[in-house]
């Protein structure tokens, strides 16, 4: 599956993510948390995000927030 940024919404780092001691992923956009990973899923993120470039990473990132899906968003 190939995912664009066709709309340039990348362009700045916007989605940013921490991983805690216990295995839980926080995903932030613009600094609000936005999701928690947890589990098998937490690992698989962690595992995908570790080899790509930033870019990248952001869409990564907006497809597991479940954002930037419709074209409505605010920036």
């Amino acid at each position: 599956m190939r995912v664009e940024d066709k709309r340039n919404l990348f362009v700045e780092d916007v989605f940013t993510y921490r991983a805690s001691k216990d295995g839980k992923v926080f995903l932030a956009w613009r600094g609000k948390q936005v999701k928690i990973l947890k589990g098998e899923a937490a690992a698989d993120f962690i595992e995908k995000v570790a080899g790509l470039d930033r870019r990248s990473a952001q869409l990564l990132m907006a497809r597991v927030t479940g954002n930037f899906k419709r074209g409505n968003e605010r920036g």
